[in-house]
């Protein structure tokens, strides 16, 4: 019997382990999609000490390595997810150290919101222990898919010290660029710290970025593949600063072999028809249910139920880029309509704090819920009647395709994925599905949400974009479908030689160091 193809998919976050944004939900959906289309596939991520694992699952220890950081070798054991509903070909691995990973919090301490100050050396010491991993439990990836800048590194690695080693000479990479805004930029002594001789930093050589290393850039150059979330988004970050974030340049050299395939949800975990954490379970035909669901949502957040009022929800990540800005900002209007506002989120310090202010302020409009709660997450999209994201940008985003999953209407930017995902309502509108607006102001934010409240008031035009949205396909498998056509066709073009040792002929070209250290260094 025909091995299956393996791939090995490195990311800081999957569900249900460990989630700080959509990349946890992507990755986890993914995983699982490509599993099914027959594929093997192994997830390998760091184990967090707040790491949840499922109550009818088990983690064993398989292996034990060491790993170089700046000189030295540190200790790691490789865990393996025992679950007995897991395909047999679904692999989950979880590196531990206790110095990296034994904390609570994925980048960031969950009790304060302060960024951990060793994620360069710690996300660098996972991606290589990633690698070290496969090696050690005898995984042979035909494809390693990395995911943003926390392991863009593998690219490299594999281009650099690994070039050579037997073991990966038929791997192939792939990286997944979820969000350019977050790049992991680090001062150049990092460079040691991840393995990469000195001589490796230089004036626009691969790792370099205005003096510091820049691991999405990195990534970004060696990886045989780009892949963004959307294919807006894959124009928009090489159209200039404002979505580029100085890597327009390098990605515009890399145009071929960039793509974007918009991701999906999982259409099994959000279902409203079967979903076990609403109050009462509905479908496109008994939208009556949706009803109670935003009753029991306003009576969990202490919201009055009576008189029958519009409600927002939004689940997000509290920084500047979900369009938190906007809503500060048209904040004494929003407030004031006919309308009950449901927060969930954490993140920059300064708009939890406007979201709590709020919450007091208003107890019988708003309401704030801190931090992550996923069961709550289902009941917001149930319960809500609307969902906004006024993002700045939006890769991709997740949250309006679960929305319209639950009949509820997206209000949101035109930007990326959000753009390439919901139908604008207009007038007489008979396939919209969301409310859409184009400039970035406190000002178009509020008319769109006073474009929501009007169709709030139009029951039979409500009910029609409602099933609008829940009639549309936001599954994972076409989208898996055309990763895994991606992961083969760049597995064929490694076999053949094609792309290989770019960076080593350029570098000659441009009398750069002609032969880099390939092995033997840490």
């Amino acid at each position: 019997m025909a091995q299956r193809f393996r791939v090995a998919m490195l990311s800081a976050e999957c569900v249900p382990f460990a989630k700080v944004g959509g990349l946890g939900d992507v990755t986890g959906a993914l995983s699982r999609a490509v599993a099914d289309l027959g594929c093997s596939v192994a997830v390998v991520m760091p184990r967090y000490g707040d790491l949840a694992i499922p109550p009818d699952a088990s983690l064993e220890v398989v292996g034990q390595i060491e790993v170089p950081v700046g000189g030295d070798a540190r200790p790691a054991l490789i865990y393996r997810l025992r679950h007995p509903s897991h395909p047999a070909h679904l692999h989950h691995f979880f590196i531990a150290n206790e110095t990296y990973f034994g904390r609570n919090g994925v980048y960031a301490d969950p009790a304060t919101g302060v960024t951990f100050e060793d994620n360069a050396e710690r996300f660098a010491f996972f991606t290589r222990a990633a690698l070290e991993s496969l090696r050690a439990v005898a995984y042979t990836p035909d494809v390693i898919h990395a995911n943003d800048h926390q392991t863009a590194l593998a690219a490299a690695y594999l281009k650099t010290i690994y070039a050579e080693d037997p073991f990966f000479q038929m791997t192939a990479t792939l990286l997944a660029i979820h969000n350019l805004g977050y790049q992991g930029v680090y001062p150049p002594e990092t460079m040691r710290l991840a393995g990469f001789p000195d001589e490796f930093l230089y004036p626009l050589s691969p790792f370099e970025f205005w003096g510091k290393m820049n691991f999405l850039k990195a990534g970004i150059h060696f990886a045989d593949v780009l892949v963004t979330v959307s294919e807006r988004y894959a124009e928009e970050i090489q159209s200039g600063e404002e979505f580029g974030f100085g890597l327009q340049g390098v990605l515009n050299a890399r145009r071929a072999d960039l793509i974007g395939i918009l991701n999906g949800i999982d259409t099994k975990v959000w279902n409203p028809r079967t979903d076990k954490n609403l109050a009462v379970r509905y479908d496109a035909e008994s939208l009556e249910g949706k009803e109670v669901c935003t009753e029991a949502l306003q009576g969990e957040m202490n919201l009055p139920v009576a008189p029958r009022r519009a409600v927002f929800g939004m689940i997000s990540r509290l920084v500047g880029q979900k369009g938190l800005d906007l809503i500060r900002g048209a904040a004494d209007h929003l407030f004031s309509l006919p309308a009950r506002w449901v927060f969930l989120g954490h993140g920059e310090r300064e708009f939890e704090t406007f979201l709590e202010s709020a919450a007091r302020r208003l107890p019988d409009r708003v309401a704030y819920r801190r931090g992550f709660d996923d069961p709550l997450a289902h009941r917001i999209e149930a319960g809500a009647d609307f969902f906004l994201m006024p993002s700045l940008y939006e890769p991709c985003g997740l949250n309006q395709m679960m929305s319209m999953r639950y009949g509820t209407i997206p209000v949101v930017r035109s930007t990326g994925g959000l753009a390439d995902t919901v139908i604008p309502l207009s007038p007489g509108s008979v396939e919209g599905t969301g409310i859409v607006f184009a400039e970035y102001s406190a000002d178009a934010l509020s008319r769109a949400v006073e474009r929501a409240l009007q169709l709030f008031r139009e029951p039979a035009a409500l009910a029609r974009a409602r099933r609008n949205g829940m009639s549309r396909d936001f599954s994972w498998e076409s989208s898996a479908r055309k990763y895994l056509r991606i992961y083969r066709q760049v597995n064929a073009a490694r076999r053949m030689g094609a792309g290989f040792n770019r960076w080593l002929e350029s570098l000659e070209a441009e009398g750069g160091p002609a032969s880099p250290p390939r092995r033997g260094f840490p």
